[in-house]
């Protein structure tokens, strides 16, 4: 086995990191990747630099791969290190670069470790620890995995790892055959909450599209993103992804793409980004042009739904945090990320503060939980 480092995807190559990434997730994908570098919002300008590993046979063949990237800040990654890092700080320490293995910008969980064998503890072991080899090599002061999948968690404890857990609110589809008889789920307050919400869309003369990579055109990714920045904006930034990313991916991954358009009679008034997966739905980026009653809820949340039903989607991951998920329907999900630091004595403060963390997520978990819409036995109203 031997273990190379590759300054952009490219170097891997698009049929190696397939073969290993799979179908399930489109964000894993070479083309995704591929394109995030590509368009510019990955690089050394964006403080996402590339070092991702690849792990062959002696013949060359792929056995594993990683998505790793040196950052020199924590934007965009979701999982919030900047108390450790002010840590460091005031400790006359560098935090920064650090090592980071997730997918930029998306907070959303699956594979790290890319293995032609899922069972392949060896070849998992080797790219974990590669990772913080190069980490030692390059100065860094830590190495990051961000939304591993659940599944992969016990490499990262096997190799001492310190796991991190945190939560968000995901829909799950228990086979309704509309709408409406999810609805029937809900308590009678929510569910009259919900419908509300959606006849306040109708009343406002607002009609939805739903249009994939395949039938997007430039002119209809120059409205979209437009429409997203102004929410990007709003908290004094850009997109992260650029319009040249979301034109390409449209290109290269047009059945994984999928944007709602909301419009009244003068034209589009918002949108959001969705990510079709296997079997979920990823919610991404959402913009409108004013405020409008509900129209955020219905956009982003029950078009969302409602796709998920018509196309039998399992699941549905609308992004990060907000509480207000909770009364639409979508319940506490448990997600993880995994962390090495090269300071001994901060390692193991980590090690204390991340469980007594984890405690407090279970607890929180369970009072989202008690306060969720659905009905408590079948007899309720």
């Amino acid at each position: 086995m031997r273990v190379t480092v590759h300054d952009a995807i490219a170097g891997i190559g698009r049929g190696d990191w397939n073969r290993l990434a799979g179908n399930q997730y489109p964000f894993l994908k070479y083309e995704f990747l591929h394109a995030a570098e590509s368009s510019g919002c990955v690089s050394d300008a964006s403080g996402w630099s590339p070092c991702h590993l690849a792990l062959r046979h002696d013949d060359g063949s792929i056995r594993a791969a990683l998505p790793l990237y040196q950052k020199d800040h924590s934007w965009g990654e979701f999982v919030f290190d900047w108390a450790w890092a002010n840590a460091y700080e005031r400790a006359g320490l560098t935090y920064y670069p650090k090592l980071v293995s997730a997918v930029p910008y998306t907070p959303a969980a699956s594979a790290r470790v890319l293995l032609a064998n899922a069972q392949d503890r060896e070849a998992a072991d080797a790219l974990i620890q590669a990772s913080i080899a190069l980490a030692d090599e390059r100065e860094c002061s830590s190495v990051h995995f961000l939304f591993p999948s659940s599944d992969q968690l016990e490499f990262f404890e096997d190799a001492g790892l310190k796991l991190r857990k945190d939560c968000q609110f995901h829909w799950k589809n228990q086979n309704y055959n509309s709408f409406d008889e999810f609805l029937t789920s809900f308590s009678s307050s929510k569910r009259k909450k919900a419908r509300r919400d959606r006849r306040r869309v109708l009343e406002a003369g607002i009609k939805f599209r739903r249009l994939t990579g395949r039938e997007l055109r430039s002119d209809d990714w120059e409205v979209v993103y437009r429409l997203v920045s102004r929410t990007f904006l709003r908290r004094g930034s850009l997109p992260y992804y650029n319009l040249d990313f979301f034109e390409a991916l449209s290109q290269s991954l047009p059945d994984n793409v999928l944007v709602v358009m909301a419009e009244d009679l003068a034209g589009p008034v918002a949108a959001a980004v969705f990510y079709v997966g296997r079997d979920t739905l990823y919610g991404r980026y959402w913009g409108s042009a004013g405020h409008y009653n509900a129209l955020h809820f219905e956009t982003c949340y029950y078009q969302g739904i409602d796709y998920c039903i018509e196309h039998g989607i399992s699941t549905f991951e609308p992004g990060t945090q907000g509480e207000h998920k909770i009364s639409r329907g979508f319940v506490p999900q448990a997600t993880w990320s995994a962390h090495w630091l090269a300071h001994p004595e901060f390692f193991s403060a980590i090690g204390s503060y991340v469980a007594e963390e984890s405690r407090h997520i279970d607890r929180y978990m369970q009072a989202v939980d008690d306060h969720s819409p659905f009905r408590r036995n079948k007899d309720a109203t």
